[in-house]
């Protein structure tokens, strides 16, 4: 069964499975499959599969590494029952449900996403006052992160502010009122955010005398990712393995790249100061990148002062050298990179097993117009998410309403639908509708004599559509009412509603498949597709496209070649993540992960000069230092060229051989 692993891989799958331990898995050295085998071997000594929990940050993660083990076994001729598998969110949910009663809570309840939380954050910050406030007060999205991370991070906002939002810090007590109004909102709508979802398993991992029992559901506990959990998830794999040792983490603090997340690297360095009786295993062998590549990368790595001693190995022989290529200004770096990356596909490298990474998505705006000059064509990654999209969460919006009537988020975006109906009027609305009350919805609505003609026309079959989908059982048809009742306010309100349109035919579709509108609803925002076709743009006509995406969206991922962008101080590292040294860090880290995405040919571009105004008309600009990341152990390790335009030089070199002749006629 482990023939195809590694002695370091061996290691880490048959290790002792009564005691905690760590992997750490550099890049590109097969973590999926170690993690896999891990759990193969546990099932196959002796552990129930059913008695194992593996977390992940990704469901397809989680369905990918319970596939590979079910091979394995398969391989090895061993039958076993099913794994348990899924994110700590779709974990949290699922206990959350199981003990709804015993925590008080309601059988039917609301998840929020991001953008809900953010959205009840704006009515609590308007109903204190604080828009109207006649100052610079954090909007709805700022008020999201502070919130999230304070409770992910586990510290004081007072902390939170200082670190991470200082121009926050003098309106700290009016955003501590915005936060107790929104707990209190959210218990009346019967709703719990993300974050609630954490706060519960912790508390029940905690407790006294449910914690224990928690515990013993499961005889081993596997988390991959590990450089990516939060304070608040180490706090529950704590817990859970205060007596049963049997606890397997899998990661790289050099891959820690999501501090925003209220992530930190710190996690996984100290894990042996958390588990003193821990073993760790190195996964160091590079199945990916080639060594001159892994050369560079290990000199980024090494300019950390507290980190994991690793040192990538590469298994694939030869390779050449990283080239580093300063430019002119960003002009000159968008000619650069589209040449290189033209000669490359003519020497048979597809343009989509080439990749242009970026720190920020901005940072690819030159070069996306000479890609269009060129005729190249390109898809970028790093931006929208699908439950961002308007026609989803007005979708989903009046599926939540049919679940919990009492969710006056969901109801505040429904009835906004309507045509001539805003925020004031809304809530007017529902003052005196009052949803949560039982039956008599569409009766109530009939009596509402305030109502403008046009929402009232078009609100009936609205109204009447989620009292009848509330009386139905199955979710399939409630959420085909509910579409075709949504259909003709989206035409409205979107002039792509055709595209948006079959969307939601999907979510139907999904739906059908649910065991009921409460779970679709739920399931969606724990495991939320990444795009939404309104902002596909037109279809690829080409068989070929260049990717361009930000580091943090190219995580996990790996091409042929890659060119990373923009590599210079204020860029990579960002200005605005210089506050504090674990920022630094982390900048660091996200070099490294663009370094090691590369197979065979690594290319890094630096602008030496940078315009004030890029889109202005004159010629204001200041000379770029190159990242404070190219430390001369790491420009070693690569070869430096300028990148000058072949037909440039040609010209240059003629006008210079004319100036020289011309002058010295002067002398005779």
């Amino acid at each position: 069964m482990f023939d195809e692993l590694n002695p370091e891989q061996r290691a880490a799958a048959t290790a002792p499975a009564d005691r905690p331990l760590l992997v750490l898995a550099g890049a590109g050295s097969g973590k999926t499959l170690t993690l896999s085998a891990r759990v193969a071997w546990l099932v196959t000594h002796g552990l129930a599969a059913e008695r194992i929990l593996l977390l992940t940050f990704t469901r397809r993660a989680a369905r990918a590494m319970i596939s590979r083990t079910r091979t394995l076994l398969d391989r090895a001729g061993v039958r076993a029952g099913t794994i348990v598998g899924g994110t700590f969110h779709s974990v949290a949910w699922r206990l959350v449900r199981l003990y709804a009663e015993p925590l008080g809570l309601p059988s039917r309840l609301s998840v929020l996403d991001a953008g809900d939380t953010a959205d009840l954050l704006d009515v609590v910050r308007q109903e204190l006052g604080y828009a109207e406030s006649g100052r610079r007060f954090p909007r709805k999205g700022t008020l999201a992160d502070v919130y999230s991370r304070t409770v992910d991070a586990q510290q004081p906002l007072s902390e939170t502010l200082a670190a991470n939002f200082p121009w926050c810090e003098p309106y700290g007590e009016e955003i501590a009122a915005i936060f107790r109004a929104y707990g209190r909102r959210k218990r009346e709508a019967l709703a719990l955010d993300l974050d609630d979802l954490l706060l519960y398993w912790r508390a029940l991992a905690t407790h006294p005398r449910a914690g224990p029992k928690l515990a013993e559901m499961f005889d081993h506990l596997l988390v991959d990712e590990y450089q990516d959990v939060n304070a608040l998830q180490v706090e529950i794999v704590e817990a859970l393995r205060r007596e049963n040792r049997g606890l397997t983490v899998v990661g790289d603090d050099f891959q820690a790249i999501y501090g925003w997340r209220a992530a930190s690297a710190e996690h996984i360095i100290g894990f042996g100061d958390r588990f003193p009786d821990a073993s760790t295993v190195t996964l160091d062998r590079n199945y990916r990148s080639t060594q001159p590549i892994l050369e560079a990368a290990n000199a980024v790595a090494a300019q950390a002062e507290r980190r994991h001693p690793k040192t990538l190995r590469a298994t694939r022989a030869g390779g050449t050298r990283p080239e580093l290529v300063l430019c002119r200004d960003e002009s000159e770096e968008a000619l650069a990179v589209v040449e290189r990356v033209l000669a490359h596909h003519e020497r048979g490298v597809a343009l989509r097993q080439q990749a242009v990474l970026m720190r920020t998505a901005h940072h690819s705006d030159l070069l996306e117009l000479e890609l269009g000059r060129r005729g190249i064509p390109f898809a970028k990654y790093g931006g929208i998410r699908y439950l961002e999209a308007g026609h989803v969460k007005d979708f989903l919006a009046l599926v939540r309403v049919v679940v919990n009537p009492a969710d006056e988020v969901s109801w505040f975006r429904v009835l906004q639908l309507l045509e001539g109906v805003g925020p004031v009027a809304a809530r007017r609305i529902l003052d005196a509708l009052e949803p949560a009350r039982p039956g008599g919805l569409a009766a109530r609505w009939a009596a509402l004599d305030f109502l403008p003609a046009p929402a009232r026309a078009s609100g009936a079959p609205l109204v009447e559509a989620i009292a009848s989908a509330a009386a139905l059982v199955l979710p399939g048809p409630q959420a085909d009412l509910l579409r075709a009742r949504l259909e003709p306010l989206l035409r409205r309100r979107y002039p792509d509603a055709d595209v948006r349109l079959r969307d939601l035919e999907l979510l139907v579709a999904q739906a059908a498949a649910s065991n009921s509108l409460e779970e679709f609803a739920s399931e969606l925002v724990l495991d939320p597709p990444t795009s939404s076709s309104d902002v596909a743009g037109p279809p690829h006509l080409d068989e070929d496209y260049l990717v361009l995406s930000t580091i943090h969206s190219a995580k996990g991922l790996e091409w042929d070649c890659v060119h990373v962008i923009h590599v210079s101080d204020g860029n990579l590292p960002s200005d605005m993540a210089l506050t504090t040294p674990e920022g630094l860090d982390e900048e660091r880290r996200l070099l490294y992960v663009a370094l090691t995405r590369a197979r065979t040919e690594l290319h890094v571009y630096a602008p030496v000069r940078y315009f004030h105004r890029p889109r202005g008309d004159d010629d204001g600009n200041g000379l770029g230092q190159l990242s404070r990341f190219l430390t001369p152990e790491v420009r070693a390790a690569c070869d430096e060229t300028t990148h000058v335009e072949p037909e440039t030089a040609v010209v240059g070199a003629e006008i210079h051989e004319r100036v020289t002749v011309a002058v010295d006629e002067l002398w005779r």
